[in-house]
């Protein structure tokens, strides 16, 4: 679906929505849609991600839309999904990302069954790459699972949804409790305090569903699901050792141990260089890996759709509103806007990758207007993440990760989600 504007764009003036041509819906979050757009004088495209701003206030969500914009202008990595404009206009914030048509792990875990150990093992080789990175940054993402890894048109893997990611301090511990219960870390669950190391456990918990479409710590309710993760030990399907090697089971091992000391990609000293020197992947060429030179074992078929196509169907049937080009108010008084609008206009600053410089907020980009506290009220989102500090649970289908409120309550996600 695209949308014309008669007048002639200004590409030198400040980038806003008129710079885009506007196509198909792809995907679906809490607060408003991704679809493919195509920048008008580069032809380039992206994924637009827009979040309406009343939506957003309503459910008290302003400081994480901003903390996930000011992490994201940190990152570029190649397999991440990065950020390439942040601007906004009176009613919604946009985010313009790359574009991943290959469709989320979790669609294909569900379409095709179990994967290949191969590629299994391709997918965390790239992820790895990419948490260490995060790392490097001092960004723990706190929310890595099937459903936030995109496949781009090649079958690479790429880490998204920074909506609960936070810096790290090295003097401090964090406690919230934050993400989605199956793949959190004893240390999250059981509320021992925790840092960057709880990534490399989720990342486990991710392949090992991937290999074997179910995850190794279950629980009807949520309170069975934590124990579960704190105390149970780590069992494998009984046809494991045909499925997969021993440098597999040995590695999944490593990643899902409890002692972040002792958990491979954490241990004192050895770190990134650990997972890279494991039996796992010893015929792996890092370099060309990192180049996207190797050829991954997966590939999505691109002549079907890799994502939900009903997200387009709400707009033709008049459900939602569609997204259209809109001119901004001019020089709005700051002075007479809501407060949470206000925070809005002066946090969520536009960027521009092809002339703002990236700028890291560390060590100032704490929780916006929040305080951690081990006490707070959790929010689910629609990708079936738990938030802190936020007022709504939404419940929706079952069949996708439980996760957990503050009262101990199991929650599905929905099934509509980020998805480009």
């Amino acid at each position: 679906m695209g949308c014309c504007f008669s007048e002639p764009v200004d590409f030198n003036a400040e980038v806003n929505l008129y710079h885009f041509e506007l196509h198909r819906a792809v995907g679906k979050g809490a607060f408003g849609k991704v679809r493919v757009v195509e920048h008008k004088r580069t032809r380039r495209m992206y994924a637009l991600k827009y979040i309406d701003k009343s939506r957003c206030i309503k459910q008290k969500a302003i400081a994480n839309i901003i903390q996930e914009r000011r992490l994201l202008e940190e990152i570029d990595h190649p397999f991440v999904v990065n950020m390439r404009y942040a601007f906004q206009d009176d009613e919604n914030c946009f985010c313009v990302l790359d574009l991943m048509l290959g469709g989320d792990m979790r669609f294909h875990l569900k379409k095709e069954g179990p994967f290949s150990e191969q590629a299994v093992q391709f997918w965390i080789a790239e992820l790895s790459s990419a948490v260490h990175y995060l790392h490097q940054q001092r960004i723990v993402h706190r929310d890595i699972k099937p459903d936030n890894i995109l496949l781009d048109s090649e079958g690479h893997a790429h880490i998204t949804d920074f909506n609960v990611a936070i810096h790290f301090s090295d003097r401090r511990m964090h406690t919230s409790v934050a993400g989605s219960m199956a793949y959190m870390a004893p240390q999250v669950v059981g509320r021992q305090g925790y840092s960057w190391q709880i990534d490399w456990w989720s990342l486990g918990i991710t392949a090992y569903e991937l290999l074997f479409a179910r995850r190794p710590f279950e629980g009807r309710t949520s309170d069975k699901m934590q124990d579960a993760i704190i105390n149970d030990p780590l069992v494998f399907p009984e046809d494991a050792p045909r499925r997969c090697s021993t440098a597999c089971l040995s590695a999944l091992s490593e990643f899902i141990e409890r002692d972040p000391s002792a958990r491979l990609g954490c241990r004192p000293k050895r770190g990134f260089s650990d997972v890279k020197r494991h039996s796992w992947f010893s015929e792996m060429d890092w370099e060309k890996l990192a180049v996207k030179e190797l050829k991954s074992p997966f590939v999505p078929n691109m002549e079907e759709a890799n994502f939900d196509i009903s997200h387009e169907l709400d707009e033709f049937l008049m459900i939602e509103k569609p997204l259209t080009h809109t001119k901004r108010k001019t020089n709005p008084d700051l002075e007479k806007m809501k407060p949470e609008l206000r925070q809005l206009e002066e946090q969520f600053t536009v960027y521009d990758f092809s002339r703002s410089r990236r700028l890291t907020y560390y060590p100032h980009n704490q929780p916006v207007g929040t305080s951690e506290r081990s006490d707070q009220t959790l929010v689910q989102t629609a990708t079936g993440t738990v938030i802190p500090n936020a007022t709504i649970i939404e419940r929706s289908q079952p069949g996708s990760p439980a996760t957990m409120s503050e009262d101990g309550d199991q929650i599905s996600p929905q099934s509509t989600r980020w998805s480009h």
